[in-house]
This record gives C-alpha cells, structure tokens and sequence, in this order.
C-alpha cells in the first residue's frame, strides 16, 4: 500500500474446539474455551485461476496462508531453493488486496542507511534487479513481464531545513555504496521542468532507483510457480478460505483446513496474512485460553490513478521530504482521535503510462470505503508542488481517474515480523512491511526460507523477531 497502498484479503476463520479442528494444547495453565470466530468479506470475480474445487485431503511440506506479494514470493522462494512441495491458500486472488493498490516503487531514497529494514531493502532491490537481469538473458522484456522502469527517484524538498537534511542524506546513500547526487534548485529544474522550484527547493537523487507494476509481477510470478506444480511440488487454492488449523501432536499445526481441503503440512505453515495477521493470530491464541498480542494495524491509503493524462510530464518517480515522517495533518475535524490523517505528494507514471499520485496514510480500522475529501486534499497537495495541475478540476477528470484504496500493515516500530512464533514449532509470520511489501517482498522470502531451513542468511533475521514485537 510502496505508496504501497495496502489492503489485503479477508479470511474467513472458524476456530472452534471440535475433534476435527481443535485448538492447538495451552501452553498455560488457562483452561480452553470453546468459542467460534469469524470473519467474512467479499471480493469481486477475477480472471481464470489454477483452483481446486473439489474436497480432498494433500500433503505439502510447506503450506503459505495469504497470495500477496509476500506469500507467493515466499513461495517462489522454497521452489527455487529447495525440494520441498508447496501450497498457497488464499480466500480471494492475488492483486486483489495490497499488492495491487500500491505505486509498485522499489525506491530508496527515503530509506535510511544503518536500519534494519535497511539491509532487507538493500537486498530486496539487489534480488529485484537480478531478476530483470536474467529476464533479459533469456530475451524477454523486463518492462513486459514485470512493468519494470528505472525511473530513479527525486526526494524533494521546499524549504532551507529540508534541503539542508536532503545534503547529508546523499552523504548516507553514498557511504551506504548507491549512486546519489544533491539537487540544487537549478539542477532540479533542468531534469523536471513542470516541478515548482524556487530558490530553498533542492533533492537527493538516485538515478538507479526502479519501480514494478504488482499486476504483472504477480502474473509472472504465478507462471514461475506453476512451472513446478507438474513435477508434484505447487498448488494454488484461491477462493478458498481457510477455517481453522489443526493440531498436531506436538506445539504444532498438522494442517490447514479450509472450506473445500484440508491440507496437511509436513514441515512449516508461513502466515503471510498483512493487516488481518494480528486478528488471525490473536483469535487463534485466545481460543486456546490464552493472550497473543501481535500489534500490527491496519492503515488506509488512498492512491488517484489518472489513466492516459498528459497534462503533467514527469521524468522520474517523485516523492516529497515530508512523506518520510508522514506528518498529520492539523485542525481536520474527525469523530476518531486516532486518525491521524497525513497527505504527502508522491508522483510517477507506470508502465501502462498512466499518472499515479498519493498517498494518504490514516488509521480508521478496517474501512476501506472511499473518501472524497481525501482525495481532494491528496489533489491540493499534489498541486502545490506542480502548478499544471491547478488549472485542472477532479470532476472533469472522473473518466479517466481510478482509486486505489487499500490498508497498509503497520507496525508501531516500523519492522515486520519475519520468523517463528514462540511456543509453536512449525508456525512462522512474514507481516507488517507497512509500505514496504514490493520493496521489501524478496528479501523477506530468502530470509523465511533460510529461518525455516536452519541457514545462516544474508540478512540478520533477529530484529525482524516475533517474540520481539508480543505484547
């Protein structure tokens, strides 16, 4: 939700104490209660899928709850890497939650060196770009197959204060090893020429920086992963909702019982379930008597997509300084102290050529109805920076103009939760990348597999830890 603009599948979860799918033991002395948890939503009707319709019982080693970005790119991941069989089960479709509402950029430009999510970003973009590396050896298009650009990204400030921070940024982009330059107002003119610039406007640049398209880097993924399911080792079960787990033996889930199969796992069940990973987690653990607090939220965004504009010409990916910090907007009126709403200018064009800008970020639950009067600030705020656009009006736009409407999963100190869940033995999280799914999707396969396999991995998973982030 990227702006990655974020929303993604609701599951329909039924944990109840039966024989069939009873809860896992308590790992406490709290006794189980018996209790059903549901929940439900719809989704429109997609394209042509590879689903199962038909009940049946299978055996997979690996068993990934969610289709986003990061579930079917940890799946990509145990194929390539391993031997081992994998299922993805998912109630709706790929692209048809957070994936596909986002900008697709892979920028870095307002990430900081030294972080944790850092390195997985680093490596993220170091994966990224292999992949359309190889794609070109094999003599396919990277821009086709995955509506890939190096647009290289500008990250713009207005005032003497930001354009002094913008300075030391590149300092730390460069000592970090990228290739990034300060714009003075001058520079920056020539290499957008409908930006607004006078005399306190500057930015850091990154001429490297690349951007996808979510639709068709998950077309293609899918293709990728289905070349294995002849030889035995993929299936995909979309629209088809999970229920509940069951219990092995041990501290563990033996399989994952959804409305048409159950699917037994012989070696890992990998919940990559985005904002509704909390909710999932938190209703299973109570069911058995006990408190597991994941503290990852929901938060909407809106993204206006204007399809075929040529009203604005943009050379690269743009993104204001303040989008950083996501400051709240001051003085709106709402009935929910916790909204917090902030509008930051973000502008590029894909690969279809169509204009997409944002981003609001705000936390209003699961709501992912749409508001006009965000868009409209998102319009205001996008002007101030390119005075093109003042000129034009919304509503003589609604032809050509979609929304993207999504919530994005945060979590409070901005890292997403990557490895085992305490106390379970084969139960693992991949969730809470925020704004950071595409951007961070690759890297956080590699580093799953390599925790799940008991391989020393590129990228230190500890501060990524689950139990890092229980309340």
């Amino acid at each position: 939700m990227n702006m990655a603009t974020l929303h993604h599948p609701h599951y329909i979860l039924n944990f109840s104490s039966t024989n069939h799918c009873s809860p896992f033991p308590s790992h406490s002395s709290s006794s189980l209660t018996n209790r059903s948890i549901s929940y439900k939503y719809k989704l429109p009707a997609t394209g042509n899928r590879m689903t199962r319709s038909s009940s049946s019982d299978q055996a997979f080693d690996v068993i990934v709850v969610g289709a986003g970005i990061i579930g079917l790119t940890v799946a990509r991941q145990f194929l390539m890497d391993s031997d081992l069989s994998v299922a993805i089960v998912d109630k709706g479709v790929p692209c048809s939650g957070a994936t596909g509402a986002g900008q697709g950029y892979l920028w870095m430009t307002h990430k900081t060196p030294g972080t944790a999510t850092w390195d997985l970003s680093m490596r993220s973009h170091q994966l990224w770009t292999m992949m359309a590396e190889d794609l070109q050896q094999q003599g396919l298009d990277p821009m086709v197959e995955l509506g890939w650009k190096k647009t290289g990204s500008l990250l713009v400030g207005r005032t003497f204060a930001e354009s002094d921070t913008l300075k030391g940024r590149v300092k730390q982009l460069s000592e970090a090893g990228l290739k990034a330059e300060y714009l003075c107002s001058r520079d920056l003119s020539k290499r957008e020429p409908d930006l607004l610039v006078d005399k306190d406007t500057a930015a850091a640049f990154l001429p490297d920086d690349c951007q996808l398209d979510a639709h068709r880097t998950v077309t293609y993924l899918e293709k990728a992963n289905r070349n294995f399911a002849s030889k035995g080792r993929y299936a995909e079960f979309y629209d088809d909702p999970v229920k509940c787990f069951i219990r092995s033996d041990g501290n563990g889930v033996e399989a994952v019982q959804t409305s048409k199969n159950t699917l037994y796992s012989k070696k890992a069940v990998i919940v990559a379930a985005g904002c509704w990973t909390g909710s999932l987690m938190q209703d299973l653990f109570r069911n058995w008597g006990m408190e597991f607090q994941v503290p990852v939220r929901p938060r909407k965004g809106h993204l206006l997509a204007l399809q075929n504009f040529n009203s604005l010409q943009l050379n690269h990916g743009l993104m204001e300084a303040g989008y950083v910090d996501h400051p709240s907007i001051s003085g709106l009126e709402s009935s929910d102290n916790e909204q917090n709403l902030s509008v930051s200018m973000t502008a590029t064009i894909d690969a279809a050529g169509n204009l997409l800008i944002g981003s609001s970020r705000e936390f209003v639950g699961f709501n992912t109805d749409s508001d006009e009067s965000v868009i409209n600030l998102i319009w205001k705020r996008v002007a101030e920076f390119f005075p093109k656009l003042r000129m034009l009006s919304l509503s003589d736009l609604s032809a050509s103009r979609k929304v993207r409407i999504g919530l994005r999963p945060y979590m409070p100190d901005g890292k997403p939760m990557i490895g085992p869940v305490p106390g379970l033995s084969n139960v693992y999280l991949a969730a809470g990348h925020e704004g950071g799914g595409l951007s961070m999707a690759l890297g956080t396969a590699e580093m799953v597999v390599d925790v799940v396999l008991g391989r020393t991995g590129k990228v230190d998973s500890a501060p990524f830890a689950v139990d890092r982030a229980l309340e």
